[in-house]
């Protein structure tokens, strides 16, 4: 046999380990000799600290009785590295290992050496790495290689050693391998191209604190809005404190959190908001009826629903994961489109140019198929955590944020999250039969593909770069228990023959979104003498105002009655006088008086109501694209 420079370039073995989130991996030309035959058993034992010691057992066998391997290289992806160790039967090997930029590579020289055919060369390396398993918050993540070639392997087989503490993993994608005590267990099959995806953990917390910039440089006052973080089927949301505190705090049909704001002529305000978010895997039931879910099928723009292209392969693909799929491999990311900020082109142009999207076309592009095929579908804007931007991208990496759609699944009766655009950028990890705990929603954009915009996008001129979000992995999610406070507005007094009028007020005082609930209403004598309004989730810091009718009294009742209005345990009284109408100078008088002062009440009140309404008209966070009032 000989030993020269070209026999180790024909027979060495170069193996690709390539790693970034997702890594593979991958035989270089020299193995196509086909002179050999591997099978590789990998041990991952993921220790408490989240350091992972890594082993590669390898058998190398020879096809032929005429050669043998003399070296073996191996390519690592991982940026760092440490306690590198190799061995086969004639003992230990030195290990030779040379970075080249982020990736290290180790070459070891066997000491054995075999051959004929049939014969076995065993041998392992090993290291220590912190870029397999990671805890982030709450929940820990463990991402296992994939096989780029699946082919150039005879077997292999992985071994995945989890801490006890961990219990059984949230979800491994894609759903395969078996559990064995605290031992996971995957073929080559099992492996595929993309890797094994693991996840440990109930729920991720985070921390947050937004800013938002808001400024009238009109001559008059204006009325306006910010979108808060609001809770959904997948998350619960903890407003601790909003700076300036707003007018009041709504709930639109898609969800959003509204709070409202009166500008005075020529103000500026930066308003300051902090809370908990709780984001859960599986989302909770959410029923809607047919007519609701009609909002969810309406061509918009940049969901072109009509649009002859989008017809037809809504015709041709007809689930939502065949939507996926066909996006996912479809179109391809283009990271100049981020860095040079280019606007949102949605679904039908992202058709005529695929080489180059965005999340938002991802998203757009999902959501007109889907809703051309008759699935209710709408977008998410929100937080994203990533560990690694090449694959997860971010759409603006200052602020953190990305786009992602959710369709309406009939069966589960409530709103499905997905991430086409990850699944690309990962190589196919899945993200739609379980999305994670990354995904923090700011705003839901159904009824409107443009608005509301989401925090990161109140911006009072174009040149401003402030860091507007900060989002922190917390401990824990406690918030107090939801609280209503009643009120009314009924006058002392009302005349006879006329109906008793006014409004039960219902703020929340808390600091989550309270439960629907009913409100009860009773009165001694006025009819109905029981009333039982139906009062839906109101978000904190926000109230509604329920108007409240009774029927007209008889001319000549003179008494009092007792509204009495409860809710939850909550529970006030409003006592009110019931007199004839009796013309006298006094009265005459006094309603001159009233009237005068009603007058100029209603001019104000008139002048407020009527206050000119702006939408906040920031650049668009994702894609730098100018809302329209």
């Amino acid at each position: 046999m000989l030993e020269s420079e070209k026999m180790r370039k024909v027979l060495g073995l170069i193996f690709g380990f390539i790693f970034c989130l997702i890594f593979f991996f991958t035989p270089q030309s020299a193995f196509a000799d086909s002179n050999f035959t591997t099978d590789y058993n990998v041990t991952y034992n993921v220790l408490e600290n989240a350091l992972t010691h890594v082993t590669f057992d390898i058998t190398l066998t020879n096809k032929t009785s005429q050669y043998y391997a003399s070296s073996y290289g191996v390519q690592v992806g991982f940026k760092d590295i440490e306690n590198v160790f190799a061995r086969d039967g004639g003992g230990k090997i030195t290990p030779q290992i040379s970075k080249n930029n982020d990736e290290n590579n180790i070459e070891v020289t066997f000491n054995d050496r075999v051959v004929g055919l049939g014969k076995n060369l065993y041998f392992s390396i090993s290291f220590d790495t912190k870029d397999i398993a990671q805890k982030s918050g709450q929940i820990w993540d463990i991402n296992i290689p994939g096989l780029a070639e699946q082919k150039a392997y005879n077997s292999f087989n992985v071994k995945v050693i989890v801490p006890s503490f961990l219990g059984s993993p949230s979800y491994i994608k894609p759903d395969s391998g078996k559990l064995i005590n605290n031992n996971l267990i995957f073929t080559k099959d099992e492996l595929g191209e993309s890797g094994i995806s693991i996840s440990f953990g109930k729920e991720q917390i985070y921390n947050f604190n937004l800013l938002y910039h808001l400024k009238n440089s009109n001559l008059f006052p204006i009325k306006t809005e910010i979108a808060l973080p609001p809770s959904t089927n997948y998350q619960d949301i903890q407003i601790s404190n909003i700076e300036p505190r707003p007018q009041n705090v709504t709930r639109d049909i898609d969800g959003n959190w509204l709070a409202q704001y009166i500008l005075a002529p020529g103000k500026k305000v930066d308003i300051s908001v902090e809370g908990v978010a709780k984001i859960m895997l599986s989302p909770k039931k959410e029923a809607l009826s047919d007519t609701e879910l009609k909002e969810y099928l309406k061509s918009e723009p940049y969901w072109e629903t009509n649009d002859k292209e989008i017809k037809d392969l809504a015709n041709l693909l007809k689930t939502p994961y065949a939507i996926y799929r066909y996006v996912v491999n479809n179109l391809k990311y283009d990271f100049d489109r981020v860095q040079n900020n280019k606007p949102r082109v949605g679904a039908s142009e992202v058709l005529k140019n695929s080489t180059s999207a965005v999340c938002l076309e991802f998203t757009d592009l999902f959501i007109a198929i889907a809703r051309a095929a008759n699935i209710p579908a709408r977008e998410v804007n929100g937080f994203a955590f990533t560990s690694n931007t090449k694959e997860r991208p971010l759409s603006l990496v200052k602020d953190i944020l990305h786009a992602w759609p959710e369709y309406y699944d009939y069966e589960l009766q409530t709103w499905v999250m997905i991430d086409p655009t990850w699944s690309n950028t990962t190589g196919g990890v899945d993200y739609f039969y379980k999305l994670d705990f990354d995904h923090f929603a700011f705003v839901i954009k159904g009824i409107s593909s443009t608005y509301p915009v989401p925090a990161g996008g109140y911006k009072v001129s174009e040149n401003d770069n402030s860091k507007d979000i900060n989002v922190e992995f917390g401990e824990e999610f406690a918030p107090k228990i939801q609280t209503l406070t009643l009120g009314s507005d009924f006058k002392p007094s009302y005349f006879s023959g006329a109906r008793v009028k006014g409004n039960v007020l219902i703020s929340n005082t808390g600091y989550v979104m309270s439960s629907p609930q009913e409100v009860t209403i009773n009165t001694d004598f006025l009819l109905p003498l029981s009333q039982k309004i139906s009062v839906g989730p109101i978000p904190p810091f926000g109230y509604v105002k329920i108007p409240v009718s009774f029927q007209k009294p008889s001319l000549l009742t003179n008494k009092s009655d007792v509204i009495k209005i409860a809710i939850n345990e909550s529970y006030i009284t409003k006592e009110i006088k019931i007199s004839p109408f009796v013309l006298n100078i006094w009265t005459i008088l006094g309603g001159f008086t009233i009237v005068s002062i009603a007058i100029g009440i209603s001019f104000v009140i008139y002048g407020i109501r009527h206050l000119p309404f702006s939408r906040q008209k920031g650049k668009d966070p994702l894609r730098g694209q100018s809302e329209k009032p």
